[in-house]
């Protein structure tokens, strides 16, 4: 884990999403932060040494998803799927499916696995399975407070963890989308998905994957500011919009791109139902005092 200071900053940004607005001064006091996102390998150790069984591994309970196709109602979760053509930006269903048997240990559904995974960031974990992980390990979610202090590095303002440029003297810093978003990736960064945890550089304060690679949760519930008009997620599907069953997440994926969801940013936020697991959705834990 990596100590961070206590200070303030200029949380939010005037510059882009409705829901990042107003820029506001945010205190925040110090905490220690991994330095990465939970990865499979150290997931796999937590189920291992307590038997759990994630959200996405469990039986849906009808009764909480009466409108729900029966043949759905088993354990999978969501999984990003391009389509092989320009489609809508107005339906996430044209990208994204509910797919039966698909959990952390099986990424992409009943025939895949981690082998060759265990460096990459844990997804397809729901609020509760982070949390659980977190109470295990002896830590704790973090505020989107602390996420977003964390994440900027010490660059007050910044647009991104390492400056104000995408990319630097050409060089690509986080794992992102490149072309086209949802049918066309050109995969200038080597990755059609998640990436090694480290792939990239860290920012100012040693982290690696602030941005780009997952979306991470906090503990934060989601809503917009006093006189701010609600904004709905643009690429992390939920079955609803009542901001009381959603918590912000933070930090973009590695499915975010300019012609839909510029995100891969600190000051960048998305409410997530904390029932939802999906392929591109992870975490990372504090320790306070």
């Amino acid at each position: 884990m990596v100590q961070i200071p206590g200070g303030s900053f200029l949380m939010g940004s005037d510059r882009h999403y409705r829901e990042e607005r107003p820029t506001r001064r945010i205190s925040v006091e110090g905490f220690r932060i991994d330095r990465h996102p939970v990865t499979n390998a150290e997931f796999r150790a937590f189920v291992e040494a307590t038997g759990y069984l994630s959200t996405s591994e469990r039986q849906p309970d009808p009764r909480l998803y009466p409108d729900a196709d029966p043949e759905l109602l088993a354990p999978g979760s969501l999984v990003f799927v391009k389509p092989d053509r320009p489609v809508g930006l107005r339906d996430f269903r044209q990208w994204w499916a509910y797919v039966l048997g698909a959990s952390w240990r099986r990424p992409l559904g009943p025939d895949s696995s981690l082998e060759g995974l265990d460096d990459h960031p844990v997804v397809h974990v729901s609020y509760e399975d982070a949390a659980a992980y977190a109470a295990w390990a002896g830590k704790s979610l973090p505020t989107e407070a602390e996420w977003e202090f964390a994440a900027r590095g010490g660059l007050d303002g910044a647009v991104y963890p390492w400056g104000d440029e995408f990319m630097p003297d050409g060089r690509m810093m986080a794992n992102t989308w490149q072309g086209q978003f949802p049918w066309q990736n050109s995969l200038e960064d080597g990755y059609e998905r998640t990436s090694p945890v480290g792939a990239y550089p860290p920012n100012g304060y040693g982290l690696h994957d602030v941005v780009g690679n997952v979306w991470e949760w906090t503990t934060t519930a989601f809503g917009a500011p006093p006189g701010v008009a609600q904004a709905k997620s643009c690429c992390v599907p939920g079955r609803a919009d009542d901001p009381s069953v959603r918590h912000v997440v933070k930090g973009g994926s590695h499915l975010c791109a300019p012609n839909y969801c510029l995100r891969y940013r600190p000051a960048a936020r998305q409410g997530q139902t904390l029932d939802t697991a999906t392929s591109h959705i992870g975490f990372r834990c504090v320790i306070r005092g």
